[in-house]
């Protein structure tokens, strides 16, 4: 499927351009020619180049670290569509900032990922493409159209080729992820295990007790993000002394903050399968490290949009 290329144009800020360009190749098109700046005293410049009036622009800039400038680039992009008369602007967020900020844990917490929401619709997105959304509600949190992307299809893909099957183990770090793991598992043939945790304050995580049977089998541990990798590792360690023969960790965000490189490498990891909705530098690039392309996942779920053809129907079957 070819897209109208002349109605739609693919722009990127410079949160992930080198995505973006995947992305570009993937649909057969350039990145279109913008450029997102400085000023002197740190406010953020964006100057188009070329001429959006009338055409179906897509947008891609993850919301990650530093989050708050990759946010106000994509709110000031968006501005700027909009007042060239873009026809429709889309918002390909890969990795949605502040997502974890979905509900109040306690009296007078704020609930960021809405308020980013509302900025966003705000500043002139008319439909946003994002990739597994910490939470399904917050697709709720938007007044506009929003495709939600999940990234376990890509690992599922990758983990099948590498021979892991119906005789590994599929686990969730927590309850709060069953449904993820349940839908690799069931993409892999393989069972379902649980960790039951308990954390007793933010980033830090403590194991409880392991629901399934995970002895002499290949244990593949999936989440959504690894941010200071607590919760993984934890569990990794877990598994090997529950008797695990080899585990293998997934997610599709690496945020890879704080400590999370040094537990990681010291972590009983065969290997750790990532996808590049975060671009990551050499000093996170572990000899164990596996990063998956989410490009022609994107790629398909723009050309659908712009071709007003179901995005669903990649997930199907």
């Amino acid at each position: 499927m070819k897209a109208s290329r002349w109605r739609m144009k693919l722009f990127t800020g410079n949160a992930n351009p080198c995505l973006a360009e995947e992305i570009a190749k993937y649909l057969g098109m350039p990145v279109g020619d913008a450029k997102v700046s400085r000023f002197s005293d740190g406010e953020i410049n964006c100057v188009i180049d070329e001429s959006v009036r009338g055409v179906d622009v897509f947008v891609v800039q993850p919301t990650c670290s530093p989050v708050n400038d990759n946010l106000m680039e994509l709110l000031i992009m968006i501005d700027a569509f909009r007042r060239a008369s873009a026809s429709r602007i889309n918002a390909v967020i890969p990795y949605y900032g502040y997502a974890r900020q979905d509900r109040k844990s306690k009296a007078r917490d704020p609930i960021t990922a809405k308020l980013v929401s509302n900025l966003i619709v705000e500043a002139g997105a008319q439909r946003v493409v994002a990739v597994d959304l910490h939470a399904n509600q917050i697709q709720g949190f938007f007044d506009i159209p929003v495709d939600h992307l999940p990234g376990v299809p890509t690992i599922a893909e990758y983990l099948k080729a590498q021979g892991l099957n119906e005789t590994s183990v599929v686990l969730s770090p927590d309850v709060g992820g069953v449904t993820r793991a349940r839908d690799l598992a069931a993409k892999l043939g393989a069972p379902l295990a649980i960790v039951d945790k308990r954390r007793p304050e933010p980033n830090v995580s403590e194991v409880m007790n392991i629901i399934g049977d995970v002895e002499g089998k290949s244990v593949i541990i999936v989440d959504d993000i690894i941010d200071t990798a607590g919760t993984l590792c934890m569990a990794a360690e877990a598994m090997k002394e529950k008797g695990a023969l080899k585990v293998y960790g997934c997610c599709t965000h690496p945020v890879f903050s704080g400590p999370a490189i040094d537990r990681l490498s010291r972590a009983p990891f065969e290997e750790i399968v990532v996808t590049n909705t975060i671009p990551l530098g050499k000093e996170k690039r572990l000899p164990n490290l596996t990063v998956l392309s989410v490009a022609p996942l994107i790629g398909e779920a723009i050309l659908r949009i712009h071709e007003d053809l179901s995005v669903s129907k990649l997930f199907e079957g």
